[in-house]
């Protein structure tokens, strides 16, 4: 098992240095054990994660910065900065930045599972075909296009 380590992870920065590129959304880790994963995302106008489901893990949102329009199980919702949004597993969710700003968020799940070693394969990786595919060996199931609707 991985223990938690003490210490502070800086603002922009990711816990060991690491950063990930996934789609060209930025994302930095902030804490990695067994129990939970923590990482920040920073999404431009534009940018969004499909709706997905992860099947054997909580996640909550924490919208540090801007707004985040998610869909959650079937419906829209708005989640403003200061905004904790609960997501317990087996629930499709997916996060849209449609502002006209920046907006940035804390997510942490719990139990980590695959997650880490997830954003370690796409890292870089352009196509989203084959996101979706590595994503479902990792516990994370999107759903098909139309659910985004």
């Amino acid at each position: 098992m991985t223990a938690l380590e003490k210490g502070i992870t800086a603002n922009g920065t990711g816990y060991g240095g690491k950063t990930w590129n996934i789609l060209g959304q930025v994302y930095f880790p902030k804490a990695v054990t067994d129990s939970t994963f923590a990482f920040e995302t920073n999404s431009e106008p534009g940018q969004f994660v499909p709706v997905h489901i992860h099947p054997t893990q909580d996640e909550f949102i924490l919208v540090q910065e801007g707004t985040l329009d998610l869909k959650l199980d079937g419906k829209w919702v708005k989640a403003n900065a200061g905004d904790l949004v609960r997501l317990p597993r087996g629930i499709p969710h997916g996060y849209f930045n449609k502002s006209d700003k920046p907006a940035r968020a804390l997510f942490w799940v719990s139990p980590m599972q695959k997650l880490e070693a997830l954003f370690n394969q796409l890292h870089n990786l352009a196509d989203p075909a084959e996101v979706v595919r590595i994503s479902a060996l990792h516990e994370v199931d999107f759903l098909p296009p139309e659910a985004n609707d």
